[in-house]
């Protein structure tokens, strides 16, 4: 299995897209698939190292890469050492991160003879899952979406009222990261780019206009992003496959760090499902 880690891809925001490939050097074309992490996530969190790989030995070109401004950087992409870039993230930088992995993919003669081109499925997980239904709704290059543990909204997600007001008058909001101890910062910028391109950023209105295959998998007991919204996405795309795992949480049931070399069985799952949804048509 070939395996690159850390590829600093150049953006349009400038700081890197830093980017890992996973899959069989073998130069027969197989699809792609592009993992989008969450909302304080990146790349290297937790079990995805195990699940690219399970992606990659099932003949398909797994790509996993962070968001520019995810607080990362390319030599520290694990955990958030540039809290400034965290703060100047939004909605609109993760949807142009994910159009240049895209775009660099299917425009790099390295691995032109390993992809299928017209055969891309975009994964998200939790934010992730919203970004990519978004862009799957703009982009008629992609074929399949699957979301994991996906959101269905994220105008709900801004705080109202006094703490809206606060957070205008400071410039910055903190929130405070569990693990780590960090005080991560929001810059007000957040609200009033997602204000500017709240149309845009409508996930059900942009669930409702995709047209492409759509698989929805959701944890019964996730408790960061609760399972009826898995519900609502799949009522707004009723061609959409809805699959809940009994007893998964919001992260499949793995962690960070994630030492083991076997994947929880709730994760098994998840990625059995994606695996049959991704090649329908192979025996897995």
């Amino acid at each position: 299995m070939q395996i690159i880690k850390d590829i600093a891809i150049k953006g349009k925001h400038d700081k890197p897209i830093v980017t890992d490939l996973f899959y069989k050097k073998d130069n027969n074309s197989k699809p792609i698939v592009i993992f989008c992490h969450g909302y304080k996530g990146y790349k290297d969190w937790g079990a995805w190292n195990l699940i690219a790989k399970k992606f990659a030995e099932n003949n398909l070109f797994f790509v996993k890469f962070n968001f520019s401004h995810n607080g990362g950087t390319l030599k520290q992409p694990i955990d958030f050492p540039d809290l400034t870039a965290f703060g100047e993230n939004n909605f609109i930088k993760e949807l142009d991160d994910l159009e240049t992995i895209i775009d660099w993919i299917l425009s790099n003669s390295k691995i032109k003879n390993e992809i299928n081109s017209n055969n891309i499925t975009l994964i998200g997980h939790s934010r992730g899952g919203g970004i990519v239904s978004i862009k799957a709704s703009e982009d008629n290059r992609i074929k399949q979406i699957i979301s994991w543990g996906a959101v269905s909204d994220f105008g709900s997600r801004f705080p109202e009222g006094n703490a809206l007001k606060k957070w205008k008058e400071d410039g910055v909001s903190y929130i405070t990261n569990g693990r780590t101890k960090q005080q991560m910062p929001h810059f007000f910028q957040f609200y009033t780019n997602f204000k500017e391109n709240e149309k845009r950023l409508n996930i059900k209105s942009a669930v409702k206009n995709i047209k492409t295959r759509h698989l929805i998998i959701h944890g019964s007991n996730d408790e960061t992003v609760n399972v009826e919204e898995a519900k609502k996405l799949h009522l707004w795309n009723p061609k959409s496959e809805l699959k809940i795992i009994d007893g998964a949480n919001h992260t499949f049931n793995s962690k960070h760090p994630y030492s083991l070399q076997y994947l929880p069985l709730e994760m098994v799952e998840l990625v059995k499902i994606s695996l049959h949804f991704t090649k329908k048509d192979k025996d897995l």
